[in-house]
């Protein structure tokens, strides 16, 4: 706004030295954008500025002092003048209040979730906390004491430790994520091996295929996708131990143009109340993954194959979700 109403003074002052009677209603404009902007000492120096020097642009073109006030003053009204310093300012302070209204309600709304999530974490630590600690110590005490007898230690034995262990870790990295609104889950994309290979320590054969560019030239993936995938991945292989008596399960990552396609297929036996073809009912952990994806704008399909087995599918959109990091 600076420059502009130094450029429209110069030009009234010009119009009147060169003898053009004209308002100089592009100033008023100027002045009243300037002092919106905040730049209230500029504009008030270039209006007195102003008022000062037409009568003198004028003086030389009219020769007569009287003649030429008179022009100064029908180009420039102070009283117009005053007002468009008076608009502006008004407009700047109307805006100025409603921006501290919108950031007194954003910081009550982060106030708000900063106490849910304290008010979460504490409810997840009381709860959880100690019957995971359990499971874990009886475990590995189970393991220490059947290796000191010499005797086999059995593969489900070690799924449960090493399922206790990793239950620890991902309660304390979700309770640190809770307290603290900058911490993120450290489980992303790189971490969906390790969730097949301790799938296939449970007894499920499990591999991993990846499917794209080579290493160095597959896109960037946003934060909040790669976690959604990771969390996809584990909820379909826990549901495969769980409830699909299956002996076999396939994850696929795809990079697609713009897409991240996730699929996840078992052999296991579906639930007999669904048929083939149709889409399963969301339990907790299908509802909890449909509303993953569906922050971030993906689409997800989860049911039986024809035949035997199941199928989890998301297609993850890589772009525009940087807005959307925090989302729970």
């Amino acid at each position: 706004p600076v420059p502009v109403l130094a450029v429209t003074a110069l030009c009234a002052v010009g119009h009147q030295a060169a003898g053009v009677d004209m308002p100089a209603v592009a100033f008023l404009f100027a002045v009243y954008a300037a002092v919106r902007a905040g730049h209230r000492t500029a504009s008030v120096i270039a209006s007195v500025a102003m008022v000062a020097a037409l009568p003198l642009a004028a003086l030389v073109s009219l020769h007569d002092l009287g003649e030429a006030y008179a022009r100064a003053r029908g180009a420039l009204e102070i009283a117009w003048l005053i007002a468009a310093a008076a608009a502006g300012e008004a407009l700047r302070q109307a805006e100025r209040r409603a921006d501290e209204a919108e950031r007194t309600r954003e910081e009550t709304a982060r106030r708000r979730a900063d106490e849910e999530r304290l008010h979460i974490a504490r409810e997840l630590h009381d709860s959880l906390t100690h019957q995971i600690s359990i499971v874990k110590v009886q475990s590995e005490v189970a393991v220490h004491v059947a290796r000191r007898r010499g005797e086999p230690v059995p593969e489900a034995l070690l799924a449960i430790q090493a399922a206790g262990r990793e239950a620890t870790r991902e309660l304390r990295a979700t309770l640190r994520a809770l307290r603290d609104d900058d911490t993120t889950p450290p489980r992303g994309l790189d971490h969906i091996p390790e969730l097949v290979a301790r799938a296939g320590k449970s007894g499920l054969v499990a591999e991993l295929v990846v499917d794209g560019p080579a290493d160095g030239e597959r896109p960037g993936v946003p934060a909040a996708v790669g976690r959604t995938a990771y969390r996809i991945v584990q909820e379909s292989l826990t549901n495969v131990a769980r409830h699909a008596r299956a002996g076999t399960a396939s994850v696929r990552i795809d990079y697609l143009p713009g897409v991240l396609a996730i699929r996840v297929d078992d052999d296991g036996t579906a639930s007999p109340d669904t048929a083939p073809g149709t889409v399963a009912a969301p339990g907790l952990g299908l509802l909890g993954m449909r509303e993953r994806v569906d922050a971030l704008g993906g689409r997800l399909r989860a049911g039986p194959r024809d035949g035997r087995g199941f199928t989890v599918q998301a297609e993850l959109p890589l772009e525009h979700v940087e807005h959307m990091e925090h989302t729970p």
